[in-house]
C-alpha cells in the first residue's frame, strides 16, 4: 500500500468549503468510479471515498482541505501521477495554483 496526503489552504470559508468539496465529489464519481460519503460537522466535513485498490478521506474545514488516501498495489504504480490528477482538480475547483504541499 501506498500512502497519499495532499492539503490546500483556502480562504472561502466552510459553505463555499463544502459547495468546493461536493463538487469534487462529483468529479470522482464521474471520472474514476468512486463512491463517496459526507459526512457534515459543526466545524469539519468529512468527505469518504473508496473503490477497489483505493480508500480515502477528505478533511473540508474553513481554511483547509486535508486529503488522506491509501493506494493499493495496482494503483500505488501510478501514485505521482494520481496524486498530480488529484492537486490539478483541487487548484482548479479553487481557482489558484498550487501554493501548499503535496507530502
Amino acid at each position: 500500500m501506498s500512502d497519499l496526503h495532499i492539503q490546500r489552504d483556502h480562504h472561502l470559508g466552510l459553505p463555499r468549503a463544502r459547495e468546493v468539496a461536493r463538487a469534487w465529489a462529483r468529479k470522482a464519481e464521474e471520472k474514476f468510479d468512486m463512491e463517496c460519503t459526507y459526512e457534515e460537522g459543526d466545524t469539519q466535513d468529512t468527505l469518504s471515498f473508496t473503490r477497489a485498490g483505493v480508500t480515502g478521506t477528505l478533511l473540508v474545514d474553513a481554511q483547509q482541505f486535508d486529503m488522506t488516501a491509501k493506494l493499493g498495489f495496482l494503483f500505488s504504480a501510478f501514485k505521482d501521477r494520481i496524486e498530480t490528477e488529484i492537486s490539478g482538480q483541487l487548484d482548479e475547483l479553487l481557482g489558484t495554483p498550487s501554493t501548499t504541499s503535496v507530502a
